[in-house]
């Protein structure tokens, strides 16, 4: 029996130690991994190369590529990105495709089985098949790139955390990643859903009320000029936008750009600004790069897994791209009966745990998918897409922005756009800059409003054509801007959107240009740290208006001698920032909805005393809320840089990777305010181009340019960021030669 003992712990014994040490060998794999770093400098062999390409890295570690042809070049450019971004690369691919579960267990099943829904393996594949052989080749050099770098550079951190090693990239691949925006930016069925339940309730006029097109009181449609603004000064009506907007808990959608010719600058040079809002990540979605070839030069920032540049400049244009927030898709009511053919079962591999299957609906021109109405209840509507049964990837369109030679090329690559569709605005060394909307957006009546019924099913709604697309034509003398609002003016002939973004950033801007006759560099930097929100400083100052007639306690009279004084800039130094934004949570959460609608008609009446004295109660006890609730009593008693500030997380911060977060950056603008900066959705890079002085010019992102914490790279643009600087980005070959830090050199 003691024998029997001794063994028992011995056996115990022996298991702990292999447990400590197999431990102790993760940990060091980890540590070691978080360590280490892509090469940058040194000479590397590829037998795929046809001559040398050299890497040449300046000091915020942005690659300048220069190669002897296109094949080379592109080699190289996956070679970069899969140097600095792989994790991040395969883990996109991961979400794209609905295969997370697979390296993240159960608690990504639902994610991928949201992103299944869609058939990307299908669309990807179909977007093949109609590349050029041209456009196949510079996908096919990248992916081969990819894989020279995941083959002879060091294995990222995350996949020793996670004990696995990626799959080789495909070109397939970076059509799948590039498709992760299109996903992104497109308003989806369920975003239909809300439209449709109160269109079968109560009709269209009811849909179209409560989902207005934009606020009538803050206009500013970029195809009608600086001179067609409206004046918020003599509005004479409730804004039934600027209610919804206030009350809208869903992060916002935005991206901000402007530009004007060179008859309007200071210069003589046209003026690009550029600012597109994706949620803050570590690392960024955005890869900057330079891309030199013979006959080709071009330099922004890439879409992380895609070759090229998808914003940036060449020898002669510049271009920047918001969201269009326009109807996309066309969703039928599911009959009661389907094809039995049409049902098609996927598997999901999910780690530690048994596969799981779930049934989709595919036809040749429809997908099904669930419409969530409610808590617990859903149902099948059937989804046409131009995405989906006309695809075609938009990669090839940028990769020809990337080349033209002209305004006019540029504006002749965007014919064949396919979406998600975008507001383009671009500017040449000739001094012009225009405007143009483009991408497929069916020609529906419903315009995302409702659920067609299933009998309309038949129907095929084609693509608004390209000339009626809006748009403002070349010239020296244009100014142009979009920031996701309400592209036109009345009398335009169709509506092209369920709901446009609210316009109050486009507004801002537009106030902002003309402020001036004439633009300079900086004054464009300027712009794009603006923090003035105008619906937040107009429902401060309502609030204030209407607690006027309130008795309120020392606190709340404090509290309010902050809003009284407050002209609506979430500054980070700014005391009475925090004090809105806890008003705004305190007015808008629960039933308060009604209080904000009736302040909101105080615009319309310009008077106070029409409120009746609950209402008035009502606005004391926000006041009140507000400091008997320690979350909004912190906030409004800090100024902006603590209360407002953000945290960048590392995706696998969640299973407790928190090492790998990203900076913690001060409270600077908000959800409206052109410098926007919320968890959610933030500028991901801000850049400005002087068309033909390259050089002058400049581009910055939040992080940094490496994915890999041991790169020195990881973070440490942020501090720039924070500090409201642009990073030079050398473009030309003396420029780059007198930047570069590191040189790489790749050979056959």
């Amino acid at each position: 029996m003691q024998r029997a003992r001794r063994l028992l712990v011995r056996s115990i014994l022996t298991l702990f130690a292999l447990l400590a040490l197999a431990l102790a060998v993760y940990a060091g794999n980890v540590l070691v991994g978080m360590h280490i770093a892509a090469a940058t400098s040194g000479t590397l062999v590829f037998p795929q190369l046809r001559a040398p390409v050299t890497i040449l890295r300046d000091a915020s570690d942005i690659p300048h590529i220069e190669a002897a042809d296109e094949h080379d070049l592109f080699f190289a450019d996956g070679f970069a990105e899969g140097s600095d971004r792989l994790f991040q690369m395969d883990l996109l691919r991961r979400f794209v495709y609905g295969q997370l579960a697979q390296v993240l267990g159960a608690p990504a099943l639902r994610a991928d089985e949201a992103a299944r829904v869609v058939p990307v393996r299908a669309i990807v594949k179909r977007q093949w098949a109609h590349l050029s052989p041209h456009d196949k080749a510079i996908l096919t050099a990248f992916s081969d790139g990819v894989n020279a770098a995941m083959r002879s550079q060091p294995l990222p951190v995350e996949f020793r955390i996670l004990l696995y090693s990626p799959a080789p990239w495909t070109p397939k691949d970076s059509l799948a990643v590039g498709f992760a925006t299109v996903l992104d930016l497109t308003d989806t069925w369920n975003d239909i859903a809300p439209r449709d339940a109160i269109y079968r309730a109560h009709g269209l006029p009811a849909v179209n009320a409560a989902f207005p097109l934009s606020d009538p009181c803050y206009n500013a449609p970029v195809t009608a000029g600086l001179s067609g603004m409206a004046d918020p000064r003599h509005c004479a009506q409730a804004s039934r936008k600027l209610i919804a907007t206030l009350l809208d808990r869903r992060p916002p959608v935005g991206s901000n750009e402007w530009a004007a010719g060179s008859a309007r600058t200071t210069g003589g040079h046209a003026l690009l600004a550029n600012d597109p809002h994706l949620p803050l990540a570590i690392p960024g979605v955005w890869y900057l790069v330079d891309l030199r070839s013979p006959g080709f030069h071009v330099a922004g920032a890439s879409l992380v897994g895609t070759p090229g540049v998808i914003l940036g400049h060449n020898d002669t244009i510049a271009w920047g791209a918001t969201d269009g927030t326009v109807a996309s898709l066309s969703v039928f009511a599911a009959p009661s009966h389907l094809p039995a053919r049409n049902w098609h079962t996927q598997t999901f591999g999910v780690r530690f745990s048994r596969s799981v299957t779930v049934r989709y609906y595919r036809s040749a021109t429809e997908f099904g998918a669930w419409i969530h109405e409610g808590t617990h209840h859903r149902r099948l509507v059937l989804v046409r897409w131009s995405a989906y049964d006309h695809p075609r990837s938009p990669l090839p369109t940028f990769a020809r922005l990337d080349r033209a030679r002209s305004l006019t090329q540029a504006l002749a690559a965007l014919r064949a756009y396919p979406g998600p569709t975008q507001n383009f605005v671009l500017a040449s060394t000739s001094g012009r800059v225009a405007y143009q909307l483009a991408g497929s957006i069916p020609d529906d009546p419903a315009w995302a409003r409702y659920v067609h019924r299933s009998s309309a099913s038949a129907r095929h709604f084609g693509a608004v054509p390209y000339k009626q697309l809006p748009h403002v034509a070349p010239s020296r003398r244009a100014v142009v801007w979009t920031a996701n609002n309400q592209m036109y003016p009345t009398g335009y002939p169709l509506r092209l959107s369920a709901q446009f973004a609210p316009p109050y950033r486009a507004y801002r801007i537009a106030e902002l240009l003309r402020a001036r006759t004439r633009y300079s560099l900086a004054y464009f930097a300027h712009m794009q740290l603006d923090t003035l929100s105008l619906p937040e400083r107009e429902l401060a100052h309502l609030s204030v208006a209407g607690a006027a007639h309130v008795a309120l306690a020392p606190a709340e009279r404090a509290l309010l001698a902050r809003l009284a004084t407050w002209k609506g800039h979430f500054a980070p130094a700014s005391r009475g920032a925090g004090a809105a934004a806890a008003l705004r949570i305190a007015l808008t959460s629960g039933h308060n909805g009604r209080i904000v609608r009736s302040l909101i008609a105080l615009r319309a009446q310009r008077a106070t005393h029409s409120l009746p004295l609950w209402q008035y109660t009502a606005i004391g006890r926000a006041l009140v809320r507000v400091n008997d609730t320690p979350k909004l009593r912190r906030m409004a008693a800090h100024r902006w840089r603590r209360a407002g500030a953000v945290q960048v997380y590392h995706p696998l911060a969640a299973l407790g990777a928190s090492f790998l977060n990203g900076t913690r950056f001060p409270g600077n603008g908000d959800a409206y305010t052109i410098h926007m900066q919320q968890p959610a959705f933030s500028q991901s890079f801000r850049a400005v181009w002087k068309a033909g002085d390259w050089n002058a010019g400049g581009i910055v992102i939040p992080q940094g340019e490496s994915g890999e914490p041991g790169s020195g790279h990881y973070t440490d643009l942020a501090r720039t960021w924070t500090n409201e600087r642009l990073v030079a980005l050398p473009f030309t070959r003396a420029a780059v030669a007198a930047a570069a830090r590191e040189r790489l050199t790749l050979r056959p």
